[in-house]
């Protein structure tokens, strides 16, 4: 069932909403850090923080609680937080609006977290682009370092902490933690060898915790309400999925938008409701269901899940439309929640155009450290751009198959993963439509990628466009 909630954005529209003044007179600014500090041990903050059962926010979907305990004092070093709004992912934009429209409840986060993990310090690393969320950021910084909340004794607590924003350089292979450490140390962009766990070795060689940006963002709500009270909002509660999250609806809906659902939600809800439908009033086709990373989904399709012990068994032989969304709802439908930003795809969208558009994104994203993602990469893109021409070949899809495939589990990242599964998912439900353009050597000249006669652009920027001419 589809519940709106506001916690992370009730100031959201609010004028001067993302001022200290207004975070404290709407949403009770800062009164979960200084509960926090001034009543809870570490080890109490992050048991209370495993019963939220905040599943991460930018994509893997690992608890954030337990991730909180992997961290262990060293004898010398110093622990850090570091939160990950790269936001680079295509069809993703939900960070960017709680750093520009919230971007207190980050800063208050990132309080709760420190003391957690026992760091004094947070780096928030943002992609260059976002130059207002930077600006919002910083000045939310000083406002709280005025006030005291930032400092050497935060709400009169020895317990010093500061945060400081790190601009990234725009690439898309930083919003992986062990890329986004190497580039916050001035590094090349590349992900590391794990073995050392960040947890271990992270930023300077120290323990650190990275966490995505509106995971933190959510931390003041949970421990301000209770942290089981919050996990409970969330309808996937008891399979340890819980509270409320910002969900992003883009493509072709009507009323493409951000907004905060507790955890749950149907794609029908999203698209519909949340959505306004689809543009055209067209059949809906496909949805991508988190960020283009992750497998795609017929709109067409049902539910399999014979097994009793499935978290889906309940919904065996029904639309996937209905199914709740969750980290481990959506992974029994073959895909991924990963940041729960869904791409809406009308009845004419082109599968091979579309497989095209974001294999052109991850071939030039790739930062060519591993050969599979380096080489599977400019593959993909090349028999795609042969499909769209009808130069392909049968043999050449098996062999999209095939390069996919190859590129599965041996990348010393997951954006290789990242790569080949939309890849996969594409091939593997729409593998007739990808056959067709084999036989049509005419059909990429016919492919489209939008909804005919229907605008992207809102109502005062179609009036201005048509005043224009």
């Amino acid at each position: 069932m589809l519940k709106h909630t506001n916690y992370l954005t009730k100031v959201y529209g609010v004028k001067d909403g993302h001022t200290l003044a207004v975070y404290e007179r709407e949403a009770q600014g800062y009164q979960a850090a200084k509960k926090v500090l001034t009543s809870m041990t570490r080890e109490q903050v992050v048991d209370e923080a495993k019963k939220a059962n905040i599943r991460g926010r930018g994509g893997a979907g690992f608890p954030m609680g337990v991730k909180w305990s992997f961290m262990r004092p060293h004898a010398t070093k110093p622990a850090y937080l570091v939160l990950n709004a790269d936001e680079g992912e295509p069809g993703t934009h939900k960070d960017r609006t709680l750093m520009e429209e919230n971007p207190h409840s980050v800063i208050e986060g990132c309080i709760i977290g420190c003391y957690g993990i026992g760091a004094h310090v947070a780096y928030i690393y943002v992609r260059d682009e976002l130059h207002l969320s930077k600006a919002r950021l910083e000045a939310a910084i000083e406002e709280a370092r005025a006030k005291g909340y930032l400092g050497k004794t935060p709400f009169g607590k020895a317990y010093p902490v500061d945060v400081h924003v790190h601009t990234g350089a725009g690439a898309y292979i930083c919003g992986e933690e062990t890329s986004l450490l190497n580039s916050l140390e001035g590094r090349r962009g590349e992900p590391r060898l794990k073995p050392p766990f960040p947890a271990q070795v992270g930023a300077f060689g120290c323990p650190t915790t990275v966490n995505n940006l509106e995971t933190i963002g959510i931390v003041p709500s949970a421990f301000l309400m209770g942290c089981e009270e919050f996990s409970k909002l969330s309808a996937l509660h008891a399979i340890n999925d819980g509270g409320v999250r910002l969900y992003g609806v883009n493509g072709h809906v009507k009323k493409p938008c951000v907004v905060e659902l507790a955890v749950g939600p149907t794609l029908r809800e999203l698209v519909y409701d949340v959505g306004g439908g689809v543009l055209g009033d067209k059949p809906l086709w496909a949805i991508i269901p988190g960020g283009s990373s992750t497998p795609v989904l017929r709109a067409d399709e049902l539910v399999h899940a014979p097994d009793e012990k499935s978290p889906l068994h309940e919904y065996h032989g029904k639309s996937i439309l209905d199914v709740p969304l969750g980290v481990d709802t959506a992974r029994g439908l073959g895909t991924m929640l990963g940041t729960c930003c869904i791409t809406v795809m009308a009845e004419g969208t082109s599968p091979v155009a579309a497989m095209q558009n974001l294999m052109q994104f991850y071939r030039h994203e790739s930062c060519g450290q591993c050969t599979p993602c380096r080489e599977g990469s400019g593959w993909l893109v090349r028999i795609c751009d042969k499909l769209m021409a009808g130069t392909a070949t049968m043999a050449e899809l098996d062999t999209l198959h095939s390069v996919a495939n190859n590129i599965m589990g041996n990348t010393i990242c997951a954006f290789g993963e990242g790569t080949a599964m939309p890849a996969l998912g594409f091939l593997k439900k729409f593998r007739k439509d990808f056959e067709a353009y084999v036989r049509d050597s005419q059909a990429g000249k016919r492919a489209t990628l939008v909804v005919e006669g229907e605008s992207f652009l809102p109502p005062s920027a179609n009036a201005g466009a048509q005043a224009a001419e």
